[in-house]
């Protein structure tokens, strides 16, 4: 019988609910403070995990505070979930919003 629901996805979703909360109560850094954690993506092995995220702008500030985090956030999640091994972190900005308001405003170029 197939499972419904991957196991990969549910430690998605865990990710991105803890990962969220850590930025809201544990990060000090005012550059990653204006972040919001849009998707996880988790391998099917599940030992990577990719990290979207967006901001006001995808700026050099927000991507050295991440990266200077990541040992943080790995040992935050390991304390919080209950897996055997927490996934190696790759945080990705989210182009998608980006991209859709550009194809709004040619839209509405065109239309006017």
């Amino acid at each position: 019988m197939p499972k419904d629901y991957p196991r990969s996805d549910r430690i998605s979703q865990q990710i991105k609910k803890e990962i969220a909360d850590i930025l809201s109560s544990e990060i000090k850094d005012p550059a990653l403070k204006k972040i919001s954690i849009i998707d996880v993506e988790v391998a099917h092995d599940l030992k990577n995990a990719k990290v979207f995220y967006v901001a006001d702008h995808n700026n050099e500030e927000i991507v050295k505070g991440l990266k200077r985090s990541l040992p943080f956030f790995r040992s935050l999640l390991a304390k919080r979930m209950s897996t055997r091994g927490i996934p190696k972190l790759h945080f990705e900005y989210d182009k998608t919003i980006d991209e859709s308001t550009k194809i709004s405003k040619l839209l509405d170029s065109v239309i006017s």
